[in-house]
């Protein structure tokens, strides 16, 4: 058996942690010693929902006479209590002497209580926990002990908030922020907190303020004042705090705390927002929001907004500044924002949204920029809002239409026929969103312990999806959209992103007169993607080797069909039936099924390559 102890100063616990007890040690067979009492209260004592055990101090508090243990131990070992009464602990379990004497004789010796939060690790992993009061009373030691299951079932009505719990875990990676609530002395974690404290949750964390733990000395004054604040009737309370991760990194922490009181000024319950605050240096690297944000870096025309209800943690693109013509460095987010719309009816709807009477959004209205009615804009603005954990989260996207909107009047007076294809413009927008959208739902269930991997492929995909808002919204043809200039830009969109990290160079050949329709070439675009990232992330696993490369043709097979051969000189695939299991594949079927096409994998000894016969044109979705 091993034992490590220690103390935490915020709670006032101490805390044991005990390895691999030896089960013969819990219990010995022991000859009575002294004649004791029969417990007071037997039946009373019997029916507390907890064990309760009555200790008689010997030999000045270095050593205990038991006058009564709990049920879960007689239970254990399948005793009786006269089995164990009027023994000495240190005798009849040599175990829990080791474990409690150095608490039963402080209690003793102080007569104060102290509580001892108890884990019971087998081969590693947690088996058991045992929250334990020991206080002094009568000469006596009374130490209760509530024993916690650690492998709690779960109803099935909480199962239902999953969905929310992943999504709110994603916003909070991307914004480098967490919560917690505090509700009968426990808390409640996010797992934006672990993403702050560079580590995996731990079943005790339950018990403590694994934040405030990690402060630094000089910081540990302020945290102190600050807990003395909250547990009056102070409701609201911010400050900086310092930490030191158990990796020895030094952040910066914004604390929100929330303190809610009864109506007699006793506090029932504590909720915190942190968000790490850290100066980023260059070694350090950016946010990982920022790699989100990447992905909108070059496009003024779309927007992403990451939490735009929440005033103070707020992260959008480039496209909202372009928009509103505002620097981010000056830009103050609030509800002022929103006088510069001209449509009453979007102003009450965002209102409405922002104080959690509707969930989301989806409005197209004027914004004079600055205040200024000569200068207008029109813009597509989807936000949705969700709760979880009593917090409020929203994520949105912005797209500027004036451009395209202006082409629409115009074209209004010229022909239906144009008309038309503005119509075109913001259908496109609009599914361009929910494919956006869409992604981040799958990904976020298959990858949630891998965050890296979903920032990665949502950056390829926005890329792609604004290179092709950016591309073909300038124009009137949606018929007739020449591949090549496409493929190349493409190319060097994931060389930026993920190839050059990876040492992964591209090479693509592609018919110049190779022209497709806007049905074609979006799913195209997103399987191209997603071969791209499949191969990048299964056919290269040595780092360090050189020459890695990826190949794509393209040409026609005849006027209504074309082929994509895409190839790398990568490892191979092993076992084909079971990589068409994974979820990079499952997208690729699903796209090539939108895109009316068939693929096949071509097996070769090195290497991979997949053919993809797809059509050139295909049915336009819009008809006036």
């Amino acid at each position: 058996m091993k034992l490590y102890k220690d103390y935490r100063r915020l709670e006032k616990v101490y805390e044991l942690r005990v390895y691999n007890l030896v089960e013969k040690e819990l219990y010995q067979p022991s000859p009575l010693e002294f004649i004791v009492d029969d417990v007071p209260f037997p039946q009373l004592i019997s029916n507390v929902p907890m064990d309760v055990n009555i200790l008689i101090p010997h030999n000045d508090g270095n050593d205990f006479i038991i006058k009564s243990v709990g049920n879960f131990i007689l239970d254990a070992e399948n005793l009786q209590l006269d089995d164990v009464r009027g023994r000495l602990l240190s005798k009849i379990s040599p175990a829990f002497y080791e474990m409690f004497h150095e608490y039963f004789h402080e209690v003793y010796k102080t007569q104060e209580t102290i509580e001892v939060h108890v884990f019971y690790y087998g081969a590693e992993k947690l088996s058991k926990i045992t929250i334990v009061k020991i206080l002094y009373e009568m000469n006596r030691l009374f130490v209760f002990a509530d024993h916690i299951n650690t492998d709690p079932i779960i109803p099935d009505e909480f199962k239902q908030i999953q969905y929310s719990e992943d999504k709110v875990s994603m916003m909070e990676y991307f914004t480098q922020t967490g919560s917690y609530r505090k509700v009968d002395g426990k808390y409640t974690w996010t797992q934006g907190i672990y993403n702050i404290l560079n580590r995996p949750k731990e079943e005790h964390d339950t018990y403590y303020n694994i934040v405030f733990d990690l402060a630094i000395p000089e910081d540990q004054e302020l945290i102190e004042n600050i807990l003395k604040i909250m547990d009056t009737d102070t409701g609201h309370h911010e400050d900086i705090i310092r930490i030191r991760t158990d990796d020895g990194t030094l952040k910066y922490l914004e604390i929100n705390l929330y303190s809610n009181f009864d109506e007699d000024g006793n506090l029932i319950s504590r909720y915190g927002l942190i968000n790490d605050v850290t100066r980023y240096s260059k070694k350090s690297g950016a946010k990982p929001v920022d790699f989100l944000l990447q992905g909108f870096k070059n496009s003024k025309k779309l927007a992403l907004l990451i939490e735009p209800l929440n005033i103070k943690h707020y992260e959008f693109s480039e496209g909202f500044y372009y928009f509103i013509e505002e620097s981010p460095k000056t830009y103050v987010h609030s509800r002022d924002v929103i006088d510069n719309i001209v449509e009453e009816q979007t102003k009450k709807q965002i209102v409405r949204l922002a104080d959690g009477e509707i969930n989301r959004i989806d409005e197209t209205f004027t914004y004079n920029v600055g205040g200024d009615e000569t200068n207008q804009k029109i813009c597509e603005l989807y936000i949705e809002r969700f709760e979880f954990s009593q917090t409020n989260h929203s994520l949105g996207f912005l797209a500027d239409i004036t451009d395209e909107m202006s082409r629409q009047r115009e074209l209004e007076n010229a022909n239906e026929h144009q008309s038309v294809l503005i119509k075109e413009v913001h259908h496109r927008v609009k599914n361009n969103l929910q494919i956006l959208n869409s992604f981040l739902n799958l990904e976020k269930r298959a990858y949630k312990d891998k965050p890296e991997v979903i920032i990665d492929h949502m950056q390829a995909r926005l890329t792609s999806l604004a290179l092709l808002h950016e591309k073909t919204y300038n124009t009137h043809d949606f018929k007739n959209i020449n591949l090549n200039s496409f493929i190349q830009d493409q190319d060097n969109q994931i060389r930026n992103l993920v190839g050059l990290k990876n040492g992964v160079e591209f090479e693509s050949e592609v018919d110049e007169d190779l022209n497709l329709t806007i049905e074609v070439i979006t799913p195209l675009l997103l399987v191209i993607d997603e071969l791209n990232m499949n191969a990048i992330k299964h056919a290269f696993p040595d780092a360090s080797a050189e020459n890695k490369l990826i190949t794509k043709k393209i040409f026609k097979l005849d006027e209504n069909t074309a082929q994509l051969t895409f190839k790398d000189n990568g490892v191979g695939i092993e076992d084909p039936k079971k990589i068409k299991k994974n979820l990079g594949c499952i997208i690729i079927k699903n796209l090539t099924k939108q895109l009316d096409g068939k693929i096949e994998l071509v097996e070769h000894r090195n290497g991979t390559e997949y053919k993809l016969v797809f059509p050139i044109k295909m049915q336009h979705t819009i008809h006036g």
